[in-house]
């Protein structure tokens, strides 16, 4: 009786243990089903490129606001600070922790293309916002033609100076694409639509302080500077604005002595500026586009979806680059006559 007592309780251990490595089994099976995309969608590692900047402040809310109404699966957002040192640093968190695609807008363009190379290798997908990467593979850019931006702005100040006189541009860092593109096509612009006007280079590195020093330099030599092509208005405006009223040369759109501005951006504080006659004009960088479709398309390249040049259903144009595609946005220009456009996003942020 003691032996069969022993083989009874033998058989019933043997089976609690099978039930209980057939229920491990599921929850594991179970688990390795929501990672592969039956449970949450696949993470997605944001990277926002600074906080110093309105423009960028404003992009910052609405991927926020994108994230929480497309239910996308966002890591723990990083800021790495227009230092490309923290976004390698940002970039590598995003890898240990699960990123199935990575969203950046690296403000050193031509720093970047090792960590493209790591993610390229670990085939993690990368969605540049704004900057296209000098090097290194990306899944698709999505930005606006800074080359238009530059040809706009010089279109406009020579129409305002009737094609002769002084201007001051506050160039982006030239070590990176948007800086580049734009001042190449103002000073071509320049030269060959407006000879007679001389163009004060003023490189900045998209620093405020350093924008509002090389001006103050300038028209202490050049007090009869007659217009200033802001490159960014979300660094730009504030000491731009300040150092003018301080001098007594913030003159209203109309009056003698006006300086006629002209900003690329897009924010509130431009358009009010533009309502109030301190600058003239700016060009609407599409900060609530940007934020949209960087999470589109980060999404997508995590389902395997692919796309093609051509036109979009959301009137753009994706056209080859060298390491991919590019989204190129539209960017309107902005003056006093369109400045309460509703369909402006400077208009409906905040």
């Amino acid at each position: 009786m003691k032996l069969a007592r022993t083989r009874s309780t033998i058989t019933a251990a043997t089976a609690v243990l099978a039930v209980l490595a057939l229920a491990t089994a599921c929850n594991r099976e179970s688990s390795d089903s929501d990672s592969a995309g039956g449970g949450k969608s696949a993470a997605i590692g944001i990277d926002l490129p600074r906080s110093d900047s309105d423009f960028w402040n404003s992009y910052a809310q609405y991927v926020k606001k994108d994230i929480k109404s497309d239910g996308i699966n966002a890591l723990p957002l990083s800021n790495s600070q227009n230092d490309v040192t923290k976004l390698v640093a940002n970039v590598q968190v995003f890898q240990n922790t699960g990123a199935k695609a990575v969203v950046m807008a690296p403000q050193d363009t031509g720093a970047i293309a090792s960590t493209l190379g790591t993610l390229s290798a670990a085939k993690i997908p990368v969605v540049s916002v704004d900057t296209r990467p000098d090097k290194g593979d990306v899944y698709m850019v999505v930005r606006a033609d800074n080359r238009a931006y530059g040809t706009k702005a010089c279109e406009f100040l020579g129409k305002q100076l009737n094609g002769k006189g002084k201007v001051a541009e506050l160039q982006g860092a030239l070590d990176s694409i948007n800086g580049r593109d734009r001042s190449e096509a103002f000073a071509a612009c320049m030269k060959t639509k407006f000879p007679k006007i001389k163009v004060y280079e003023l490189p900045t590195d998209w620093k405020g302080d350093v924008a509002s020093a090389k001006l103050q330099s300038l028209l202490a030599q050049h007090p009869d500077l007659n217009g200033i092509y802001m490159q960014a208005g979300g660094v730009f405006l504030q000491p731009t604005l300040a150092l003018l009223e301080q001098k007594g040369l913030l003159k209203p759109a109309g009056a003698k002595g006006h300086i006629s501005i002209i900003s690329n951006d897009g924010i509130p504080q431009e358009f009010d500026a533009i309502r109030k006659g301190k600058i003239d004009a700016t060009v609407s960088q599409p900060a609530d586009l940007y934020a949209k479709y960087a999470l589109y398309y980060a999404k997508a390249a995590t389902e395997g979806k692919t796309f093609k040049t051509g036109k979009t259903d959301h009137d753009s144009t994706i056209v080859k680059i060298p390491n991919g595609l590019e989204d190129q946005l539209p960017a309107p220009l902005v003056t006093k006559d369109n400045v309460d456009d509703k369909a402006l996003w400077g208009n409906n942020v905040g």
